[in-house]
Protein backbone atom coordinates (compact mmCIF):
# COMPACT_ATOMS: atom_id res chain seq x y z
CA UNK A 1 0.00 0.00 0.00
CA UNK A 2 0.92 3.59 -0.15
CA UNK A 3 1.70 5.12 2.63
CA UNK A 4 3.87 8.58 3.98
CA UNK A 5 6.48 7.61 6.20
CA UNK A 6 8.75 9.26 8.49
CA UNK A 7 11.84 7.77 8.81
CA UNK A 8 13.80 9.97 10.84
CA UNK A 9 13.53 13.29 12.20
CA UNK A 10 12.43 15.84 9.94
CA UNK A 11 12.39 13.43 7.02
CA UNK A 12 9.21 11.51 5.56
CA UNK A 13 7.83 11.09 2.13
CA UNK A 14 5.89 8.82 0.07
CA UNK A 15 6.36 4.87 0.06
CA UNK A 16 5.39 1.32 -0.76
CA UNK A 17 4.74 -0.83 2.17
CA UNK A 18 3.26 -3.96 3.55
CA UNK A 19 -0.02 -3.31 4.59
CA UNK A 20 -0.34 -3.59 8.47
CA UNK A 21 -2.22 -6.72 9.97
CA UNK A 22 -4.85 -6.26 12.69
CA UNK A 23 -3.85 -7.80 16.51
CA UNK A 24 -5.86 -8.90 19.18
CA UNK A 25 -8.19 -6.16 20.18
CA UNK A 26 -7.96 -4.08 16.37
CA UNK A 27 -9.48 -3.89 13.29
CA UNK A 28 -8.24 -3.16 10.25
CA UNK A 29 -9.37 0.52 8.42
CA UNK A 30 -9.07 1.16 4.54
CA UNK A 31 -8.67 4.91 5.20
CA UNK A 32 -11.15 7.33 3.60
CA UNK A 33 -9.90 10.44 4.65
CA UNK A 34 -7.07 11.46 7.50
CA UNK A 35 -7.67 14.60 9.93
CA UNK A 36 -4.46 16.56 9.86
CA UNK A 37 -3.16 18.12 13.23
CA UNK A 38 -0.29 20.68 14.44
CA UNK A 39 0.71 17.79 16.40
CA UNK A 40 1.64 15.81 12.87
CA UNK A 41 4.22 18.50 12.68
CA UNK A 42 6.05 18.00 15.44
CA UNK A 43 5.51 14.25 15.14
CA UNK A 44 7.81 14.51 11.92
CA UNK A 45 10.42 16.48 13.23
CA UNK A 46 10.64 14.43 16.62
CA UNK A 47 9.50 16.73 19.13
CA UNK A 48 6.56 15.76 20.07
CA UNK A 49 5.83 14.16 23.95
CA UNK A 50 4.55 10.62 21.57
CA UNK A 51 6.67 10.63 18.98
CA UNK A 52 6.68 6.81 17.91
CA UNK A 53 9.82 5.04 17.29
CA UNK A 54 11.17 5.30 13.69
CA UNK A 55 10.03 4.41 10.99
CA UNK A 56 5.92 5.30 11.43
CA UNK A 57 3.11 6.92 9.44
CA UNK A 58 1.50 10.23 11.12
CA UNK A 59 -2.01 10.89 10.76
CA UNK A 60 -3.09 10.96 14.43
CA UNK A 61 -7.03 10.82 12.98
CA UNK A 62 -8.87 8.99 10.45
CA UNK A 63 -12.21 7.86 9.50
CA UNK A 64 -12.35 4.68 7.58
CA UNK A 65 -14.37 1.28 6.72
CA UNK A 66 -13.34 -1.75 8.77
CA UNK A 67 -11.95 -4.05 6.49
CA UNK A 68 -10.50 -7.05 9.04
CA UNK A 69 -11.01 -7.37 13.01
CA UNK A 70 -8.33 -9.37 15.15
CA UNK A 71 -8.72 -11.87 17.64
CA UNK A 72 -11.20 -11.26 20.29
CA UNK A 73 -12.58 -8.08 18.34
CA UNK A 74 -16.66 -8.19 19.30
CA UNK A 75 -17.60 -4.81 17.16
CA UNK A 76 -16.92 -2.65 15.25
CA UNK A 77 -18.14 -5.35 12.07
CA UNK A 78 -16.76 -5.51 8.87
CA UNK A 79 -17.84 -2.50 6.16
CA UNK A 80 -18.83 0.04 9.58
CA UNK A 81 -17.55 3.05 8.76
CA UNK A 82 -15.64 4.58 11.93
CA UNK A 83 -14.10 7.93 13.33
CA UNK A 84 -11.14 6.50 15.20
CA UNK A 85 -7.93 8.40 16.87
CA UNK A 86 -4.89 6.44 17.44
CA UNK A 87 -2.06 8.52 17.55
CA UNK A 88 -0.53 7.65 13.77
CA UNK A 89 -1.12 5.66 11.07
CA UNK A 90 -3.74 7.88 9.01
CA UNK A 91 -1.46 9.08 6.55
CA UNK A 92 -1.27 5.81 4.65
CA UNK A 93 -4.09 3.79 2.14
CA UNK A 94 -4.68 1.43 5.46
CA UNK A 95 -4.42 1.51 9.09
CA UNK A 96 -4.86 -0.73 12.06
CA UNK A 97 -6.42 1.04 15.53
CA UNK A 98 -7.40 -0.39 18.65
CA UNK A 99 -10.81 -1.49 18.36
CA UNK A 100 -12.04 0.37 21.06
CA UNK A 101 -10.66 3.55 19.67
CA UNK A 102 -12.99 3.54 16.75
CA UNK A 103 -16.30 5.45 16.69
CA UNK A 104 -19.27 4.82 14.53
CA UNK A 105 -19.70 7.64 12.27
CA UNK A 106 -23.52 9.09 11.24
CA UNK A 107 -24.53 7.81 7.87
CA UNK A 108 -25.18 12.15 7.12
CA UNK A 109 -21.26 12.74 8.26
CA UNK A 110 -18.98 13.39 5.68
CA UNK A 111 -15.71 11.69 5.87
CA UNK A 112 -13.95 14.90 5.09
CA UNK A 113 -15.21 15.78 8.11
CA UNK A 114 -15.44 12.44 10.26
CA UNK A 115 -11.50 12.96 9.62
CA UNK A 116 -11.18 15.74 11.25
CA UNK A 117 -13.88 15.46 14.12
CA UNK A 118 -12.98 14.25 17.04
CA UNK A 119 -9.46 15.46 18.50
CA UNK A 120 -10.49 19.40 17.29
CA UNK A 121 -13.82 18.91 19.13
CA UNK A 122 -13.26 17.24 21.74
CA UNK A 123 -10.40 19.10 22.83
CA UNK A 124 -12.53 22.03 23.05
CA UNK A 125 -15.17 20.14 24.60
CA UNK A 126 -12.91 19.17 27.53
CA UNK A 127 -10.82 22.58 27.48
CA UNK A 128 -13.83 24.85 28.12
CA UNK A 129 -15.92 22.27 30.02
CA UNK A 130 -14.07 20.32 32.30
CA UNK A 131 -10.84 21.72 32.75
CA UNK A 132 -11.80 25.67 32.24
CA UNK A 133 -14.94 25.65 33.70
CA UNK A 134 -16.71 27.95 30.98
CA UNK A 135 -19.71 29.18 32.13
CA UNK A 136 -22.81 31.15 30.37
CA UNK A 137 -21.93 35.19 30.62
CA UNK A 138 -18.20 34.56 30.89
CA UNK A 139 -15.56 36.28 28.50
CA UNK A 140 -13.56 34.07 26.47
CA UNK A 141 -10.43 34.87 24.46
CA UNK A 142 -9.50 32.29 21.84
CA UNK A 143 -6.23 32.40 20.23
CA UNK A 144 -5.69 31.28 16.87
CA UNK A 145 -9.33 30.79 16.49
CA UNK A 146 -9.39 29.99 13.17
CA UNK A 147 -7.02 27.03 13.02
CA UNK A 148 -8.65 23.53 13.91
CA UNK A 149 -8.58 23.49 17.12
CA UNK A 150 -9.81 27.54 17.81
CA UNK A 151 -12.67 27.67 15.65
CA UNK A 152 -14.15 24.65 17.42
CA UNK A 153 -13.26 26.72 20.48
CA UNK A 154 -15.18 29.67 19.17
CA UNK A 155 -18.12 27.43 18.49
CA UNK A 156 -18.90 25.73 21.19
CA UNK A 157 -17.73 28.74 23.51
CA UNK A 158 -20.47 30.54 21.74
CA UNK A 159 -22.64 27.64 22.16
CA UNK A 160 -22.00 27.39 26.03
CA UNK A 161 -23.30 30.79 26.55
CA UNK A 162 -19.73 32.99 26.61
CA UNK A 163 -19.24 35.99 25.15
CA UNK A 164 -16.22 35.06 22.61
CA UNK A 165 -13.32 37.30 21.49
CA UNK A 166 -11.26 35.57 18.55
CA UNK A 167 -7.98 36.81 17.96
CA UNK A 168 -6.39 35.45 14.59
CA UNK A 169 -4.27 36.49 11.76
CA UNK A 170 -6.43 38.71 8.97
CA UNK A 171 -9.49 39.56 7.88
CA UNK A 172 -10.51 36.29 5.82
CA UNK A 173 -9.71 34.19 9.22
CA UNK A 174 -11.46 36.85 11.51
CA UNK A 175 -14.23 36.63 9.27
CA UNK A 176 -14.36 32.94 9.48
CA UNK A 177 -14.23 32.96 13.32
CA UNK A 178 -17.18 35.00 13.34
CA UNK A 179 -19.12 32.83 11.81
CA UNK A 180 -18.66 30.49 14.48
CA UNK A 181 -19.78 32.31 16.80
CA UNK A 182 -17.23 34.93 17.75
CA UNK A 183 -19.04 38.16 19.73
CA UNK A 184 -15.63 40.22 18.56
CA UNK A 185 -12.95 39.87 16.64
CA UNK A 186 -9.25 41.06 17.11
CA UNK A 187 -6.44 41.02 14.30
CA UNK A 188 -3.48 39.11 15.97
CA UNK A 189 -0.83 41.48 14.67
CA UNK A 190 -2.62 44.19 16.58
CA UNK A 191 0.22 45.28 18.78
CA UNK A 192 -2.05 46.26 21.18
CA UNK A 193 -3.80 43.04 22.04
CA UNK A 194 -3.48 43.32 25.87
CA UNK A 195 -4.94 47.05 26.03
CA UNK A 196 -7.86 46.18 23.58
CA UNK A 197 -8.51 43.03 25.75
CA UNK A 198 -8.66 45.33 28.71
CA UNK A 199 -10.93 47.48 27.35
CA UNK A 200 -13.31 45.11 26.45
CA UNK A 201 -12.91 43.92 30.14
CA UNK A 202 -10.41 41.32 30.13
CA UNK A 203 -10.59 37.40 29.89
CA UNK A 204 -12.05 34.89 32.34
CA UNK A 205 -11.24 32.43 30.10
CA UNK A 206 -8.12 32.36 27.58
CA UNK A 207 -8.18 29.50 25.29
CA UNK A 208 -4.88 29.07 24.07
CA UNK A 209 -3.16 26.95 21.23
CA UNK A 210 -0.67 29.27 20.46
CA UNK A 211 2.24 30.47 23.18
CA UNK A 212 4.64 32.89 22.37
CA UNK A 213 3.81 36.62 22.48
CA UNK A 214 0.48 36.10 21.62
CA UNK A 215 -0.41 34.43 25.05
CA UNK A 216 2.18 36.43 27.02
CA UNK A 217 -0.26 39.98 26.11
CA UNK A 218 -3.53 38.26 26.55
CA UNK A 219 -2.38 36.24 30.01
CA UNK A 220 -2.06 40.42 30.84
CA UNK A 221 -5.56 41.01 30.20
CA UNK A 222 -7.24 37.83 32.40
CA UNK A 223 -9.42 38.77 35.36
CA UNK A 224 -9.27 37.73 38.46
CA UNK A 225 -10.03 34.23 38.98
CA UNK A 226 -9.59 33.94 35.26
CA UNK A 227 -7.85 30.55 33.77
CA UNK A 228 -5.27 30.13 31.17
CA UNK A 229 -5.80 27.32 29.04
CA UNK A 230 -2.44 25.61 27.80
CA UNK A 231 -3.56 23.59 25.17
CA UNK A 232 -0.53 23.94 22.39
CA UNK A 233 2.73 26.18 21.31
CA UNK A 234 1.81 26.86 17.49
CA UNK A 235 4.23 29.35 17.46
CA UNK A 236 7.17 27.10 18.69
CA UNK A 237 7.34 29.32 21.80
CA UNK A 238 6.56 28.20 24.93
CA UNK A 239 5.53 30.81 27.46
CA UNK A 240 6.42 30.60 31.35
CA UNK A 241 3.88 32.31 33.21
CA UNK A 242 5.52 33.69 37.08
CA UNK A 243 3.69 32.05 40.30
CA UNK A 244 3.39 35.58 41.82
CA UNK A 245 1.16 36.78 38.88
CA UNK A 246 -1.00 33.98 39.47
CA UNK A 247 -0.96 35.04 42.89
CA UNK A 248 -1.99 38.31 42.99
CA UNK A 249 -5.39 37.65 40.63
CA UNK A 250 -5.94 34.09 42.18
CA UNK A 251 -5.67 32.86 38.38
CA UNK A 252 -4.78 29.62 37.04
CA UNK A 253 -2.79 28.14 34.53
CA UNK A 254 -4.02 25.15 33.72
CA UNK A 255 -2.59 22.68 31.05
CA UNK A 256 -5.28 20.75 28.52
CA UNK A 257 -3.42 17.63 27.22
CA UNK A 258 -6.86 15.68 25.18
CA UNK A 259 -4.31 12.26 24.44
CA UNK A 260 -3.49 12.09 27.94
CA UNK A 261 -6.54 11.28 29.05
CA UNK A 262 -7.05 7.83 26.83
CA UNK A 263 -4.32 6.68 29.31
CA UNK A 264 -5.65 7.63 32.91
CA UNK A 265 -9.45 8.57 32.75
CA UNK A 266 -10.64 7.32 28.89
CA UNK A 267 -13.87 7.86 29.89
CA UNK A 268 -13.79 12.04 29.67
CA UNK A 269 -13.01 11.54 26.25
CA UNK A 270 -15.62 8.56 26.02
CA UNK A 271 -18.36 11.17 27.16
CA UNK A 272 -17.13 14.11 25.41
CA UNK A 273 -17.25 12.18 22.00
CA UNK A 274 -20.51 10.91 22.75
CA UNK A 275 -21.83 14.18 23.71
CA UNK A 276 -20.27 15.89 20.23
CA UNK A 277 -21.71 13.27 17.95
CA UNK A 278 -24.90 13.75 19.72
CA UNK A 279 -24.76 17.42 19.01
CA UNK A 280 -23.47 16.71 15.60
CA UNK A 281 -26.88 14.56 14.82
CA UNK A 282 -29.27 17.45 16.10
CA UNK A 283 -27.70 19.92 13.85
CA UNK A 284 -25.91 21.47 16.51
CA UNK A 285 -22.80 21.82 15.08
CA UNK A 286 -21.38 23.18 11.68
CA UNK A 287 -17.72 21.44 11.45
CA UNK A 288 -15.23 23.81 8.82
CA UNK A 289 -12.90 21.70 6.76
CA UNK A 290 -10.70 24.16 4.11
CA UNK A 291 -9.08 21.76 2.26
CA UNK A 292 -9.12 18.85 1.39
CA UNK A 293 -6.15 17.06 -0.66
CA UNK A 294 -5.08 13.50 -2.00
CA UNK A 295 -2.21 11.55 -0.59
CA UNK A 296 0.32 12.29 -3.24
CA UNK A 297 0.11 15.81 -1.79
CA UNK A 298 0.44 16.09 1.20
CA UNK A 299 3.44 17.92 2.20
CA UNK A 300 1.51 20.58 0.76
CA UNK A 301 -1.28 19.50 3.15
CA UNK A 302 1.04 19.29 5.78
CA UNK A 303 2.76 23.01 4.50
CA UNK A 304 -0.73 24.55 4.95
CA UNK A 305 -0.75 23.88 8.43
CA UNK A 306 2.99 24.90 8.96
CA UNK A 307 2.72 28.47 6.96
CA UNK A 308 -0.77 29.17 9.14
CA UNK A 309 -2.70 29.15 5.94
CA UNK A 310 -5.62 26.79 6.50
CA UNK A 311 -8.87 27.58 8.72
CA UNK A 312 -10.64 24.93 10.23
CA UNK A 313 -9.66 21.27 9.18
CA UNK A 314 -7.45 20.32 6.75
CA UNK A 315 -7.86 16.70 5.50
CA UNK A 316 -5.71 14.03 3.46
CA UNK A 317 -8.17 11.57 1.80
CA UNK A 318 -5.78 8.48 0.06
Amino acid sequence: MRAFVATAPGRADLAEIAPPAPGPGEVLLRVRACGLNFADLLMIGGTYQDTPPLPFVPGMEMCGTVEAVGEGVAGPAVGTRVAAFCGRGGLGERAVVPAESCVPVPDDMPDAVAAGFLVAYSTSDVALRRRGRLAAGERLVVLGAAGGVGLTAVELGARMGAEVVAVARGAAKLEVARGAGAAHVIDAEAPDLTDRLRAAGGADVIYDAVGGDLARAAMRALRPEGRMLCIGFASGDVPVWKANHLLVKNAEAIGVYWGGYLRFAPEVVTESVARLMRLWSEGGLSPHVSHVLPLDRVEEALDLLRTRRATGKVVVAP
